[in-house]
């Protein structure tokens, strides 16, 4: 079983901010699979279904960001999933805007919902996928920038974007994590 689990903050006034392309993208799958995320448990809303030939939940922590660990830890438990079998998504500032950066393990970078999650997990071995938000203009206060909406140009390429980090997601579902970061890692 794999858990895919998507970053963000629950509720509508966050539905379209920088923090919650994680969420984006596992609605993405969700729609393209007919996975219904309207399962709750663990703090978090989810779906079990199937994606290639596995048996997935897509997985949208609806603890707030920095406490996202508490559902990943709880659903990996339950479910009794690998760590080598969970895939977090998460906005990066340190990645321009639309780049794709897949890795096995890997620090927080200082994020925060990776941060929970590494606490509650243990440890840093859980693959991630970080999806390039880009840095706020020079002076912009980086809390303020996370958590608003993109911009106009960035729209025009946002449906793109998603589409491609859930065809990385796909590919790393139905292959391997190291075929998804030789097709789709900037």
């Amino acid at each position: 079983m794999k858990l895919i689990v998507g970053l963000g903050n629950p509720g509508k006034k966050y539905e379209t901010q920088r923090h919650n392309l994680g969420f984006m993208v596992i609605d993405r799958l969700a729609e393209e699979y007919a996975i219904s995320l309207n399962l709750t448990k663990c703090k978090a809303l989810y779906g079990k279904g199937n994606i290639e030939g596995e048996t997935t939940l897509l997985v949208k922590p609806q603890t707030y960001m920095n406490l996202s660990g508490e559902s990943v830890v709880c659903l990996k438990q339950f479910y009794k999933v690998e760590l080598e079998d969970i895939l977090v998504l998460s906005d990066d500032l340190n990645i321009d805007f639309s780049r794709i950066r897949i890795r096995k393990s890997g620090s927080d970078g200082g994020h925060n919902g990776l941060k929970s999650i590494t606490q509650c997990l243990g440890g840093n071995n859980y693959a991630r996928m970080r999806l390039g938000i880009g840095l706020p203009r020079e002076g912009s206060d980086v809390s303020n920038y996370v958590l608003s909406q993109f911009r106009k140009d960035e729209m025009d390429a946002l449906n793109d974007f998603i589409e491609q980090a859930k065809n990385a997601v796909v590919t790393i579902i139905a292959h391997s994590i190291d075929k998804g970061m030789n097709e789709y890692s900037s």
